[in-house]
């Protein structure tokens, strides 16, 4: 396909759409645009994008598709001034927050103007972001949803936009700004504010012994790690769904009152059913699909204490050019082994990892 694409925010989301949509069509012409100009000469020079705009006006102008990959704080700003610049006919606007309904709301003004506007969110991220992150195949087989507002936008322009895209190789699902909503509050949204409270909990409880810290380096906090996502993101987000997740919190305390219920009356079968019903449930979830949440794809590595061991298997690793998100040291228990703990992108770059380690050393090693 031929034209012009204006990508406003060069960070890891607008950055990897750039390279998705680079490979699949030739001959686009991707423009970008970041308030950080550093983001967009980077761009610029590592290729994700062809041309530097030097403002939202000059880029927009001639596009033929524009993404706001931009807080969404920021996307209803830019929609405000997209809404007074003279822009091509037939232009497709579309963004990538994680908040549907608000931005969707917003961006009135430009479909009171003929201007079509597709609300859209990749559900797809990583533990690093910014241009240097960007990579084309974040959103493979990742769920990517639109919520086109009814009335408004005709299946032919979602086609059209699937076609941009279809570089992403996405799995593509078209839904209404409230339904997303409610979707990413239920399994996105509102763990990681459960993560946060759990936190929090932890804090004040540290007041009281000072083991409580030391203790929850391990497993607690493995299940929290969601909790050290970026709090100005999660400001927003709780802000502009604040809606739904007044809604989950009720329901949340109802689903705690039945708990101290069981505590209460000492129902050793209730609360054996309560874990056995959440046990099947979450045995039930799909284990190869992404979700809402990034998902964390971790090797344990049990390592004697000697000089050399932890850079023999990251060794082992570059060799085999295995990317490496993240590395640390579990100091749990009193032997001569620890933990190694290594984070990857994909289950398949875990699966090479642990083949490999397997093969060149004696370390025994766990998924997580």
């Amino acid at each position: 396909m031929e034209g012009r694409v204006f990508i406003v925010g060069l960070g890891l989301i607008g950055g990897s759409l750039a390279l998705c949509i680079k490979a699949e069509h030739k001959n686009a012409v991707i423009v970008g645009f970041d308030i950080n100009g550093e983001q967009a000469r980077l761009a610029k020079m590592m290729g994700v994008i062809d041309e530097c705009a030097n403002s939202i006006e000059a880029g927009a102008k001639d596009a033929d598709l524009i993404i706001i990959a931009t807080p969404v704080t920021v996307a209803e700003k830019i929609i405000e001034q997209l809404s007074m610049f003279k822009l091509k006919p037939g232009v497709i606007v579309t963004d990538t927050g994680s908040t549907k309904t608000t931005i969707t709301n917003k961006a009135d003004c430009l479909i009171e103007k003929g201007i079509c506007f597709i609300g859209g969110h990749p559900m797809a991220g990583s533990h690093k972001s910014g241009i240097t992150a960007a990579k084309k195949i974040l959103f493979e087989n990742a769920f990517y949803l639109f919520t086109p507002r009814e009335g408004s936008n005709n299946e032919q322009d979602v086609n059209q936009l699937k076609v941009w895209l279809g570089g992403t190789k996405a799995k593509f699902l078209t839904v209404t700004p409230e339904e997303h909503d409610y979707l990413t509050g239920v399994i996105s949204h509102f763990p990681h504010l459960i993560a946060a409270s759990l936190v929090q909990q932890a804090a004040t409880a540290e007041g009281d012994s000072p083991l409580v810290g030391r203790l929850a380096a391990g497993g607690f906090r493995d299940i929290t790690r969601i909790a050290s996502s970026s709090p100005a993101m999660w400001r927003d987000i709780l802000l502009h769904n604040r809606n739904v997740l007044l809604d989950l919190l009720v329901d949340w305390d109802k689903e705690m009152q039945k708990v101290i219920s069981l505590l209460k009356s000492n129902d050793a079968n209730g609360i054996y059913r309560y874990f056995e019903e959440a046990k099947n449930f979450r045995d039930g979830l799909p284990t190869k699909e992404k979700g809402a949440i990034p998902a964390f794809y971790d090797l344990f590595i049990d390592v004697p204490d000697y000089p050399g061991s932890i850079s023999q298997i990251t060794g082992y690793l570059a060799r085999e050019e295995i990317n490496i998100t993240n590395i640390r040291i579990i100091e749990t228990r009193e032997d001569v082994y620890g933990v190694l703990v290594i984070s990857f992108q994909s289950e398949e770059d875990r699966a090479r990892a642990e083949n490999c380690i397997q093969n060149f050393t004696s370390f025994e090693t766990s998924l997580g």
